[in-house]
C-alpha cells in the first residue's frame, strides 16, 4: 500500500491512497482525514486502506484523481517524534578520518543518535529556503521508518514489529555550523533546518523481498544539479538495522505512534578503503561531505563546494524494474526572505 499527504490549508493535510504506479490516487475521509489519524488506529484502519488500494490498482474508483507529487506535503506534515540515526558506520568513519581523529570501537557496537526538529517538514517537490548559502549547505540521502507505540526497553528483534511504514528522507545539514554546535557539548539545533521526506511512504508488503533483516536493499539515487551523485544500496553496509535503531531510540522511554527514525545517510565503502564516484565507477556518494571527506585524506583540502542557492538536489528510489517507488523528493535551494517578505 502506498499513502501521501495532499496539501489542503491545513497544518496535517489530507490522506490519499496513492496507486502502485503513482499514476492514481483517492482521498479517504471516510476511514481517515490525516495520515496521523489512520495509523492511531493503524490496525483497524490499515485492511481498509488496504481494500481501496486494490480497488484503485484494479481502477474500479470513479472518484479517484491523477496523483500529482507536486501537490504533496512529507507524508507526515509534523510528527510528534523525528529522530535520526548514522546507521551507516562507514560515513562516520571518513568524518573522523577526514579530521585525523581515530573512531572509538563503541561506534561499531552502539549507534549515533539525535532527535531533530518535527514541528515543520517540508514538502518533497518545495524549494528549500534558507537565511545563507555560507552556511555549508549539504543533503543527506537516508531512508526513514514509521512507526507504531513502542514500549520502552524493547529489544531490536521485537522493534521490527513496529515499522508500519517506509520512506526516503533528505536530512539537511549546514555543515559550517556544526562544528560550534558541537563544540558546545549540546548537540545538533541551528545546524539541523527542517527534513524533507519523499512524497509517498509505503508499506513493508510493497518492498516484497527487497526488505529483509530490517533493511531496504535497493540503491538509493541522489541527481545533483541534474547529474548522477550517487546510487549506494540501502542494505549494504548498514551496520545497525531499524531494529536496532528502534530499540536504540526506545532504551528509556516510548515512542509514541507516528515516531519517525531515520538511517543516517546511506553509504557503501564499495570495496575500497574511501569508495568510489560515480565518475570513477563506483556508486558515489549520498550527500556532498562525503566527497569533502574523500578529498580532504587524498589531496589534504576539500575541492567540492556546498551547496549554492539555485542548486538542486533530486533523491528517488527505483524498483528493479525502474519505476519509482516512493517519488521523488526534489527540490532547489533559495535564499530565505525573512518573515515579512
Amino acid at each position: 500500500m502506498k499513502l501521501a499527504t495532499y496539501r489542503d490549508g491545513t497544518r496535517d493535510g489530507r490522506l490519499v491512497v496513492v496507486s502502485k504506479d503513482l499514476k492514481r490516487a483517492v482521498a479517504v475521509p471516510e476511514i481517515a482525514p490525516t495520515l496521523q489519524t489512520a495509523l492511531d488506529d493503524w490496525t483497524a484502519m490499515s485492511p481498509r486502506l488496504q481494500e481501496v488500494y486494490i480497488a484503485l490498482n484494479n481502477r474500479k474508483l470513479s472518484d479517484d484523481f491523477a496523483f500529482d507529487e507536486v501537490q504533496c506535503e512529507s507524508p507526515l506534515p509534523r510528527a510528534y517524534h523525528w529522530a535520526d540515526g548514522s546507521a551507516y558506520v562507514n560515513h562516520v568513519e571518513l568524518v573522523r578520518k577526514a579530521r585525523g581523529a581515530e573512531m572509538p570501537p563503541s561506534f561499531w557496537e552502539d549507534p549515533l543518535m539525535y532527535q531533530g526538529g518535527s514541528d515543520a517538514f517540508i514538502g518533497p517537490r518545495a524549494d528549500l529556503p534558507l537565511p545563507s548559502d555560507e552556511w555549508g549547505i549539504d543533503f543527506e540521502g537516508e531512508i526513514a521508518v514509521i512507526t507504531d507505540d513502542v514500549p520502552m526497553g524493547v529489544d531490536a528483534k521485537r522493534a521490527e514489529d513496529h515499522v508500519k511504514l517506509v520512506m526516503l528522507v533528505n536530512d539537511v545539514s549546514l555543515r559550517g555550523l556544526i562544528p560550534g554546535e558541537l563544540a558546545k557539548g549540546f548537540g545538533f539545533y541551528q545546524s539541523k533546518p527542517s527534513s524533507v521526506f519523499s512524497p509517498v511512504a509505503v508499506t513493508l508488503d510493497e518492498l516484497a523481498e527487497h526488505w529483509r533483516d530490517a533493511k531496504l536493499h535497493l540503491p538509493l539515487q541522489s541527481t545533483y544539479n541534474d547529474k548522477l551523485f550517487g546510487k549506494p544500496n540501502a542494505g549494504v553496509d548498514m551496520t545497525f538495522n531499524f531494529g536496532q535503531l528502534i530499540a536504540h531510540a526506545a532504551k528509556s522511554r516510548p515512542l509514541c505512534t507516528g515516531t519517525i527514525i531515520g538511517s543516517g545517510t546511506v553509504s557503501n565503502k564499495q570495496g575500497t578503503e574511501h569508495g568510489t564516484s560515480i565518475d570513477e565507477g563506483g556508486v558515489g556518494y549520498s550527500c556532498i561531505a562525503e566527497v569533502r571527506m574523500i578529498e580532504t585524506i587524498r589531496d589534504g583540502k576539500p575541492s567540492t563546494p556546498f551547496m549554492k542557492f539555485g542548486d538542486r538536489i533530486r533523491i528517488e528510489m527505483l524498483s528493479p524494474e525502474g519505476h519509482s517507488i516512493f517519488g521523488a523528493i526534489d527540490q532547489k535551494m533559495v535564499r530565505y526572505e525573512g518573515p515579512d517578505a
